[in-house]
C-alpha cells in the first residue's frame, strides 16, 4: 500500500492501495504517464517481471518517465513499485477473470454485477484512510452550513447524503440547478463546508462550485472516482471511490455504489458522535411523517 504519497498542497495519501489508485489516476495523466499506468493495470504480474529498461521500451517511454511515475505515487523508485504491486497481487486485491467477455444470461449477469460491486467496495476501502474520514467528520460536525454540489448522474448520491444529514440534524443544503449551486458557493464563508460529488471529477459546474466555495474560505470536501482530477485538486479533503472501467449505458458500473458506501460511513461516524441529537431529530421527523402514511386499515 502507498503510505507516503503526497498530493497537491503537500497533504499525504495514506494507506492507499496501488492498483485502484493508479486506475483512478488514469483519466488525468498525460500520454507517457498514462501508457505506464495502463501497462500496470493491464497486466500487473507481467509488469513486475520486467526490468525498467524492458518496460520503458514496451511502453514507448524513457526509464526516467517510469521513475517519475513511481514518485507521483509517493514511492522512492521502481523497485518500491514492484514490491508494492507484488504484495497487492498476493493479497488478491483485484479479482481475476476475463473482463473482455460480457456475462450472458440472468445467472451470469447477476453474479458478475454483484462481484463488481464487492470488488469496488474492497478497493474503495483501501483508497481511504481512517484518518481522512476522521478529518471529514470533524469538519461536518463543527460547521454551521454544509452545501452540496453535484449534477447529472452523481446528483442522486449527493441528494441522498443531503437528505440523511438533514434527518440527523446537520445543516445541509443542496440546490438542483447548477447555477443556483454556484450562487450558493458564492455565499459561503470561513467555517462552512462545501461537499461535491462527481465520478470523473471534471464536471465544469461542480468543479467551479467547489473552487468558489474554497475561495470564499469554506473547507472543501469531495467524493470522486478520479484521483488527481480537477475536483480532487479543489478539495481540501478528497475521498476516493474506486473507479469502474466497465460501463453500461454510459454509467460506470459500481462507481455510485462505492460513493454511497463512503456517504454511509460518514453518516454512521456522525451518528456515533452525536447519537442523542441524531435520535431526537429522527424521532421528531418520524412523528410528523407517520401522519402522512396510509394506515393498514384504509
Amino acid at each position: 500500500m502507498v503510505t507516503s504519497a503526497r498530493r497537491d498542497g503537500g497533504s499525504r495519501r495514506s494507506s492507499m492501495a496501488l492498483l485502484p489508485l493508479i486506475q483512478g489516476m488514469v483519466p488525468t495523466l498525460k500520454r507517457a504517464q498514462r501508457q505506464i499506468a495502463e501497462a500496470v493495470i493491464g497486466d500487473p504480474e507481467q509488469f513486475i517481471s520486467h526490468s525498467i529498461s524492458e518496460l520503458a521500451a514496451a511502453c514507448g517511454v524513457s526509464a526516467g518517465s517510469i521513475v517519475i511515475f513511481c514518485k507521483s505515487l509517493g514511492l522512492r523508485g521502481f523497485p518500491a513499485l514492484k514490491i508494492g504491486l507484488a504484495r497487492e497481487l498476493s493479497e488478491a486485491v483485484l479479482r481475476s477473470g476475463d473482463e473482455s467477455r460480457p456475462a450472458r444470461g440472468v445467472p451470469a449477469v447477476l453474479h458478475a454485477v454483484f462481484e463488481r460491486h464487492v470488488s469496488s467496495l474492497r478497493q474503495t476501502l483501501k483508497l481511504n484512510s481512517p484518518e481522512t474520514f476522521e478529518k471529514v467528520v470533524k469538519r461536518l460536525l463543527k460547521t454551521r452550513r454544509i452545501a452540496l454540489f453535484s449534477i447529472g448522474l452523481s446528483y442522486p448520491v449527493a441528494y441522498s447524503l443531503y437528505a440523511r444529514l438533514r434527518f440527523i440534524g446537520l445543516p445541509a443544503f443542496i440546490e438542483f440547478d447548477s447555477h443556483l449551486q454556484i450562487a450558493a458557493a458564492s455565499e459561503m464563508h470561513s467555517g462552512d463546508v462545501g461537499l461535491a460529488v462527481s465520478v470523473a471529477g471534471s464536471t465544469v459546474e461542480t468543479v467551479e462550485s467547489l473552487r468558489l466555495a474554497k475561495e470564499r474560505g469554506a473547507t472543501t470536501i469531495c467524493i470522486t472516482n478520479s484521483v488527481g482530477s480537477p475536483l480532487a485538486r479543489a478539495a481540501d479533503i478528497p475521498l476516493y471511490a474506486a473507479p469502474s472501467a466497465v460501463k453500461y449505458f454510459q454509467a460506470p458500473l459500481a462507481s455510485r455504489v462505492s460513493q454511497l458506501a463512503i456517504a454511509d460511513v460518514l453518516l454512521v461516524l456522525i451518528g456515533e458522535r452525536r447519537k442523542r441529537q441524531a435520535l431526537a431529530h429522527i424521532r421528531r421527523a418520524e412523528e410528523f411523517l407517520l401522519k402522512h402514511r396510509v394506515s393498514a386499515g384504509t
